[in-house]
């Protein structure tokens, strides 16, 4: 068996400046932030690792894709997080894709009128933040529209986003996660291609 690879180095501190960068992200949606990110195992991104070390821990019901679920990766969110593995998507508060054709958008949970927080995060994987295909995005936190550019996302995400735009309050929340940076989209903005 390989050694585990660290974690943060110094947990709490670090685990607060993930935190306030990715509060940064969801609150100006688009907007694509640098974390200082521990490496993690492949082929889980470094910054996909910095937001499992910071939210996760031995209450969170985590999915990971099939590309994501290795021993290394399994093993090393259990030593860290404590977190546990869920066999389907349609359990987890926060779903891992490194494979966005993988990631099985409409059985994420939502949440309900009542209980909008039971819904899941989605940390999706992408090539590139910055440069490919471009987004249009409106809403909360955004003054009247911002374009995002994403290379790597799926086909009908799009149309997924104009779904979940339409639960809201319900919904799932997605960030956007390429190396070290990130980019995030809540349940409350609506995204259109353009």
């Amino acid at each position: 068996m390989t050694a585990l690879a660290p974690g943060f180095t110094d947990p709490p501190l670090a685990a607060q400046a993930v935190f306030r960068r990715l509060l940064d992200a969801m609150a100006r949606p688009g907007m694509v932030v640098s974390l200082e990110a521990p490496p993690a195992p492949p082929p889980l991104a470094p910054a996909a690792g910095a937001i499992a070390l910071t939210l996760c821990d031995a209450d969170t019901a985590v999915w990971l894709d099939p590309a994501l679920r290795t021993a290394e990766v399994v093993a090393w969110l259990r030593f860290h997080t404590g977190c546990r593995i869920m066999g389907a998507a349609e359990d987890a508060a926060f779903a891992f894709a490194a494979d966005t054709a993988a990631l099985p958008f409409d059985r994420l949970p939502i949440g309900s009128d009542e209980f909008p927080d039971r819904s899941a995060t989605a940390v999706v994987q992408v090539a590139r933040l910055g440069a490919g295909a471009p987004l249009c995005l409106a809403g909360p936190g955004i003054e009247t529209t911002t374009r995002l550019h994403v290379q790597g996302l799926p086909a009908g995400f799009v149309a997924w986003r104009a779904r979940n735009h339409a639960a809201y309050p319900r919904g799932v929340d997605v960030v956007l996660v390429a190396g070290t940076q990130i980019a995030g989209l809540p349940r409350s903005t609506a995204v259109t291609e353009g």
